[in-house]
């Protein structure tokens, strides 16, 4: 009996010597491979950055708890500087879309905007509110309210200049969250604000907003109204599909949407942790004769890169399939250290493009060559400076933008607020390739 207890407890010691180390493998792969030695500087552009973000109207000569009192019962303005995290970055004719997704207390407006042209020597401007403070502000009773933007993670603008977001309609406290009302599909002009469209998540789809931390919309711009909208669900494993058109929801499961547990290990600016997230971010290659396109998806916590055709996608009929056959697919592996929240398939070049969390880079791959190890180049690395790339997109004018949030030693430990913490960066998406392997 003793002989074979040590057969037993044999294989769990190993076990537990490679997860320990585990972090250390990852760590020896977060350089990854960084081609040439150009500096950070000559590859992307930081134009905006914060040691603590700010909001036009909402000012304190201290950074603790401020109460802004209100003439309107329906609106708090509690500001507590320091719990603001910015997570995405949208691009539209000289303004960016800033979102503050409502992961502590004190934060004021969670959908903002920077209007570049007045800010073009500011280096660390304040966000004004979008539309306005009225939307994006809580309501003091904390009660379902349809005229209200509760918590945003990332924006979309599609090719017929609308914004578009979910509301995931949750305050994400740490040990007290509150589904204040169901999340919601939100498009807007973003212009001037005015609201296009509002559409609540069916209750048999899904009524928590903890996954739908983004959305991808895929649309002709000759027809608007054919449009739809894709959102990766990360917590609850789903891609659901919008109708503009028909203005319905439906939902596709699929095992690959899940994440890989021998990914879940990360080592992001000295903090060792696991994540689980699931499937993250969705983008859309070029449209094909027959006018559907190729539909890229992995999870957060993978390496892995699958596609599906929009056609799948959007015939509703087939969500209800129990089996879907091939029509999901993996297309190839990454690498090691290649886990990235988001990406996006850049048209003018053909590159997908990806933010990669566990080398705080920007990876690339040539969508014309096999999805592997030797087809994947960093473009842009800074252990400092770019710490957690939370979003990433390519605008029409070929412009990659990309925001830094330094999240993980938020969640972990305590941002150096002397210091900068939140940056966003951008560049040619022609030109950050050049001299890699990504570039034809």
């Amino acid at each position: 009996m003793i002989r074979i207890l040590v057969v037993l407890l044999i294989p769990c010691v190993i076990c537990q010597e490679q997860n320990k180390n585990r972090f250390s493998l990852d760590q020896g792969e977060l350089e990854g491979h960084f081609e040439g030695n150009k500096k950070l500087e000559n590859i992307m552009e930081e134009v905006y950055l914060w040691k603590q973000i700010g909001y036009d109207g909402i000012q304190s000569l201290r950074f603790d708890a401020i109460t802004f009192p209100s003439n309107d019962s329906k609106m708090s303005l509690d500001f507590v500087p320091y719990n603001n995290v910015p997570m995405g970055v949208d691009h539209f004719e000289g303004r960016l879309f800033i979102t503050m997704p409502r992961r502590r207390t004190g934060i004021p407006s969670t959908l903002n905007y920077i209007d570049m042209n007045l800010n073009s020597r500011n280096r660390s401007p304040l966000l004004k509110p979008f539309p306005d403070i009225m939307a994006t502000s809580l309501p003091t009773d904390l009660r379902a309210d349809p005229n209200k933007i509760i918590s945003v993670y990332r924006t979309r603008t599609d090719e017929c200049k609308r914004l578009w977001f979910v509301d995931t309609g949750l305050l994400e406290y740490p040990d007290n969250a509150m589904q204040i009302q169901p999340p919601s599909i939100w498009i807007m002009n973003p212009k001037n604000g005015n609201v296009i469209r509002r559409f609540e998540f069916p209750a048999n789809i899904e009524q928590r907003g903890n996954g739908v931390a983004s959305i991808t919309v895929d649309v002709n711009p000759r027809n608007c109204n054919e449009a739809f909208a894709y959102i990766p669900d990360l917590f609850f494993n789903r891609i659901y599909v919008y109708s503009f058109k028909d203005n319905r929801m439906w939902s596709f499961y699929h095992n690959y949407f899940r994440m890989d547990p021998f990914e879940g290990d990360l080592n992001i600016a000295g903090h060792q942790f696991q994540w689980d997230d699931g499937i993250f971010s969705i983008t859309l290659g070029p449209r094909r004769r027959d006018t559907f396109r190729d539909v890229y998806f992995h999870p957060m916590i993978s390496t892995n890169e699958f596609v599906v055709s929009s056609e799948v996608l959007q015939n509703e009929e087939n969500s209800n399939r129990q089996w879907h056959g091939s029509d999901f697919h993996l297309l190839g592996n990454r690498g090691p250290g290649t886990q990235s929240a988001m990406h996006q398939f850049d048209l003018t070049t053909g590159v997908l493009f990806f933010s990669e969390i566990g080398r705080n880079a920007i990876g690339c791959m040539n969508s014309d060559r096999p999805i592997n190890k030797e087809n994947h180049a960093i473009v842009a690395q800074d252990n400092d400076r770019m710490i957690y790339p939370s979003d990433l997109k390519v605008d029409v004018d070929g412009t990659l933008w990309v925001f830094t949030n330094t999240m993980p030693r938020f969640i972990y430990s305590q941002l150096n607020t002397s210091e900068y913490n939140f940056r966003i960066w951008k560049a040619n998406s022609r030109d950050i390739i050049r001299g890699t392997i990504c570039s034809n």
